[in-house]
């Protein structure tokens, strides 16, 4: 069976990695250069199963209106005359209701928890090295009205039996010494023992030659221009350098799928939401985070990359801006991200060398991907991750390859079909 997969980011990579120990023959193809040069390219860094969770939450719509006229603020929406942003934000907010939400998080909860379990699995057979860690992470709070939310969570984490401990102000600063010399308040926290980091793209780096190893083909530089339809069935894709027929195509385009799926008659409410992160080497080990820590105030991450060979590096990432496909960088968001992280650790990091960066996260306006069949036999979809796509990553490349070759997946699927949400 050969199947074709179309992108070269994390998502595709898991899913060519489990079609090819199923036996099929596959091709990936994407239109640049390498592997993961896109949304994969800056990630956050971290691999979070626990904190895993929608956007869209009970209260979301009262805190973004409050954060409209913040020019640091984590979240926010530049209007377009573009109907699908439109649409995907009216869903959005209908989402934002405590019966929804409880719905599509214990959704990705599913697929994230058994994602880490998947990428155990790979790293071993892989041989991968990718500045991964396993200290846990630490979600951070600054506030009391934080804190109590975070008691709140805490009663849900235990209901999913996931993994987690809460701190107050001494316990976080025990966990993270380097938060001795923030100057933000630091009023408590919850920490997640089976959380782990990891730079998401030296890891696919490292699986896309695993993969050339194992005989699978690449296809770089070529731009996929529509999906090939005979007989009712996808057959194939037509790209810049011609066709390429094959027995199933799983589309793994990020923001490019709704475009290409669109013609197909299929409505894929992924939207672009535009995400920064920050690379700066670190200049005072014992001042830097020692695995992560995910500030519930700004809503960035702060991660500590360990390389010994070349030194390690502190990634900031957060910024939720619904502001259509531009990928353009603005220094005030920049500059959001870089405080965040100096107000938490000042002496860290060399923050005036550090390289920043602009991606498109892939989200859905409920949360979950989607994963699985289409009304098209033979096209498969593993799109939408949004923010957790580093998480969820091997997860679901293993239950694409299980749909793909007829198999039953490891979890249940509820939540997660394109079928279920139309």
């Amino acid at each position: 069976m050969h199947v074709a997969v179309l992108g070269a980011g994390v998502m595709g990579l898991a899913t060519a990695w489990y079609l090819a120990k199923a036996g099929c023959a596959v091709t990936v193809v994407d239109r640049q250069s390498g592997p993961a040069l896109e949304t994969s390219f800056g990630n956050a860094g971290g691999l979070c199963p626990s904190l895993s969770g929608p956007w869209a939450a009970p209260g979301m719509p009262l805190k973004a209106l409050k954060w409209m006229a913040d020019p640091h603020a984590p979240f926010g929406v530049k209007p377009k005359m573009d109907p699908d942003q439109w649409r995907w934000l009216a869903q959005f907010l209908r989402n934002c209701t405590p019966h929804r939400y409880a719905a599509n998080k214990a959704a990705i909860q599913r697929i994230a928890h058994h994602s880490l379990a998947c990428l155990s699995q790979v790293r071993a057979e892989a041989g991968i090295v990718y500045d991964g860690g396993a200290g846990g992470i630490l979600q951070l709070f600054q506030t009391s009205e934080e804190v109590e939310g975070g008691k709140r969570a805490a009663g849900v984490l235990e209901k999913l039996g996931i993994p987690h401990r809460r701190v107050d102000e001494a316990g976080a600063r025990a966990l993270e010494p380097g938060l001795k010399a923030a100057t933000a308040p630091i009023a408590g926290g919850l920490h997640f023992p089976i959380d782990e980091t990891g730079d998401c793209h030296l890891f696919s780096v490292g699986l896309a030659a695993a993969l050339a190893a194992r005989g699978v083909v690449f296809r770089f530089g070529e731009t996929v221009e529509r999906l090939i339809v005979e007989g009712g069935a996808c057959r194939g894709a037509e790209t810049g350098a011609g066709r390429i027929a094959a027995d199933a195509v799983v589309v793994a385009l990020a923001t490019g799928a709704p475009a290409l799926v669109r013609p197909l008659g299929l409505k894929l409410p992924v939207y672009p939401v535009k995400g920064y992160s920050l690379t700066a080497p670190i200049r005072h080990p014992d001042a830097a985070p020692r695995s992560s820590i995910m500030d519930e105030h700004t809503k960035v991450m702060v991660t500590r990359f360990a390389n010994a060979a070349t030194g390690d590096r502190l990634r900031v990432a957060g910024i939720a801006e619904v502001a259509g496909y531009g990928r353009d960088i603005e220094p005030h968001r920049c500059e959001a991200i870089r405080l965040a992280a100096q107000r938490l650790f000042p002496d860290a990091a060399d923050y005036g060398a550090a390289t920043y960066w602009a991606g498109l996260r892939p989200m859905t306006p409920d949360g979950p991907p989607y994963l699985g069949k289409t009304p098209v036999g033979g096209l498969f979809l593993n799109v939408g991750h949004g923010s957790n796509g580093w998480t969820q990553a091997c997860g679901s490349g293993d239950v694409l390859a299980d749909l793909v070759t007829g198999r039953q997946p490891a979890i249940d699927l509820a939540g997660l079909s394109y079928a279920a949400r139309q």
